[in-house]
């Protein structure tokens, strides 16, 4: 789902799209005809690049990470929790392949986390907990969560007491359905924001 970001900038705006892998300056995914294997996101799918990317050693992709160098990180989880803790690289007896470079994401200093997810799981159990249940990424990383059902702020450094804020809201949601569906309490703005809708 975080890879999907990169195709939904504006043509008006300018952003460097960092890959772990070793890639700045992503653009969106290719259209037919375009695809090039020379071209990758850290989801090994194929990308566009924008006028003056650069490819580079993953060693020094995350020398850019680990040193702080990135504003804003976005990446997918299993699970989150209230106070900001990721659970997003394995589930206990299924295979694992790899656990990526998501704690040197989430563990980089002076970098938002932005984590997207689907609200729920296929079984309709909620991915939004008081406390995740899975092993932990990282513990009080997490600044937003975006699912398909709506967009929360976490104070993760209990700054307002702690705890997860409803600021925006998908159509066809109420309030209370979102609270339904979540395995967390959370507070809400006065009025959250409606989503757009894609169409």
């Amino acid at each position: 789902m975080p890879t999907l970001a990169s195709n939904y900038v504006p043509d008006n705006v300018h952003i460097e799209l960092h890959a772990e892998n070793g890639m700045m300056g992503i653009g969106a995914y290719p259209r037919e005809g375009q695809a090039s294997s020379n071209w990758c996101n850290a989801g090994k799918e194929t990308i566009t690049y924008i006028p003056g990317a650069s490819a580079f050693s993953s060693s020094d992709s995350f020398n850019m990470i680990r040193g702080g160098h990135l504003d804003l990180t976005m990446l997918g989880a299993l699970q989150v929790s209230a106070n900001g803790d990721l659970a997003s690289w394995i589930i206990p007896g299924k295979l694992l392949k790899g656990m990526g470079g998501a704690m040197d994401l989430v563990g980089a200093p002076d970098t938002k986390v932005v984590v997207t997810l689907d609200h729920c799981a296929k079984d309709g159990t909620p991915k939004l907990l008081e406390e995740c249940t899975l092993p932990l990424t990282g513990k009080r990383v997490i600044d937003r969560i975006i699912t398909d059902r709506g967009v929360f702020d976490i104070d993760k450094n209990n700054a307002r007491g702690g705890g997860m804020t409803l600021v925006e809201i998908a159509p066809g949601y109420t309030v209370d359905e979102v609270r339904a569906a979540t395995g967390a309490q959370f507070n809400t703005v006065p009025e959250p924001i409606p989503l757009m809708d894609d169409e």
